[in-house]
């Protein structure tokens, strides 16, 4: 295993495979599950695309695409049947590997006192089906978080070191994307067990991990030829045509921590709803809280860790009150923290271009443009 949780990368990766016609790809998850995976992939529900279970390639989201904007997603058929011809969702591979909610003890009252009990952790052997290069971006940060620090969070290190990562290529980008300027996108380069990238007529594979190795082995696929490796090249090009979002990096930490008391942090503050949609669809943001969650009828309680946010107001007190009492400062911590001092903890930024903050903001509050509009009026 590497020390990011992934199943070693090879330094030379055998040459790429050709799967077709596309349903043969069938292949590909019934092996997973032949193999103990709990498959999660891209699916339709609640007129979004979302990360669910699935066992049959009729639930991926064929012939659909995502068309977003700031505050804004909705889902449009497209003029062709691809597969893969979106960008991303509401839901990150967060959920998986970092539960919402994680049950730690409980505490059940007997005759003779408190029986206290650390309750067991068996999350299923997950194979994730999709992963585009941004959110292997977002794992690593998270390793680099939960794993290889002083503390290790043994949930989370138990889920990521099972996790059997099937990346896809990117072969469109949305108004929200700007993985190019956070360099982590659009293609696949490490990090993952199999990456494909889509065709009209069928998918490359390349396979990074013999456990990749081991799964292609028993589907129908024979090497690549330079016409099908120049047909996923173009389609991967699209995806760095597309982009026009761009955030500029140069130098961005110490910008951000010169300009603490910058009238925009007000400005941007009068807008924000504190609604912590931003905290909740990023891939890399960890903040949470452990709470006892008592049972009135059996009197048993419950100590369980929940997800939480920087922007929530209790969410800093300290000694009965907020840190951070107004909505201003807390956009500012959220902010500085993800592009500044995340550099400062962590030694990468908290941010991999995404664009999911930008699209699921109620008012459509976009990071790119208030970093731009820092620089412009420091200039």
């Amino acid at each position: 295993m590497s020390n990011t949780g992934h199943p070693e990368v090879a330094e030379s990766l055998p040459p790429p495979l050709w799967l077709s016609p596309k349903d043969r790809f069938q292949q590909v998850i019934d092996e997973l599950r032949q193999q103990g995976y709990t498959v999660v992939g891209p699916t339709i529900s609640q007129q979004a695309i979302v990360y669910d279970e699935i066992d049959r390639i009729e639930q991926l989201p064929r012939g659909w695409t995502d068309v977003q904007g700031a505050g804004v997603y909705r889902l449009q058929q497209r003029q062709d049947e691809s597969w893969f011809g979106y960008v991303v969702g509401p839901h990150s591979w967060k959920k998986f590997l970092y539960p919402p909610i994680l049950r730690l003890s409980a505490a059940t009252p007997t005759a003779s006192g408190w029986q206290f009990d650390r309750l067991t952790d068996d999350p299923p052997r997950y194979a994730f089906l999709g992963v585009r290069s941004c959110e292997i971006a977002a794992m690593e940060v998270q390793d680099r978080v939960l794993m290889q620090g002083a503390y290790i969070d043994d949930a989370y290190r138990r889920r990521r070191e099972e996790a059997f990562l099937l990346a896809v290529n990117c072969t469109l980008s949305g108004a929200n994307c700007f993985c190019t300027s956070m360099q982590t996108g659009p293609r696949c380069t490490a990090g993952f067990d199999l990456a494909i990238t889509e065709t009209p007529e069928g998918f490359v594979v390349e396979t990074g991990s013999a456990r990749g190795r081991d799964v292609v082995a028993a589907c129908d696929v024979r090497p690549a030829t330079k016409a099908e490796l120049a047909a996923a090249a173009a389609a991967q090009q699209q995806a760095v045509d597309q982009q026009t979002k761009r955030l500029d990096t140069a130098d961005l930490p110490r910008l951000l921590m010169a300009n603490l008391d910058h009238p925009r942090w007000q400005e941007v503050g009068n807008r924000c709803l504190s609604c912590t949609n931003c905290t909740m669809v990023c891939p890399t943001c960890f903040c949470c809280s452990v709470e006892e969650v008592p049972d009135l009828n059996s009197g048993r309680v419950e100590r369980q860790r929940k997800w939480d946010s920087c922007f929530h107001e209790e969410f800093s007190n300290l000694n009965g009150r907020p840190v951070r009492p107004d909505i201003p400062s807390r956009y500012r911590q959220w902010l500085t923290h993800k592009l500044a001092t995340w550099h400062d903890q962590f030694g990468t930024s908290g941010c991999v271009g995404c664009g999911r903050c930008i699209t699921w903001c109620p008012v459509g509050i976009d990071l790119t443009e208030e970093v731009a509009a820092l620089r412009e009026t420091t200039a």
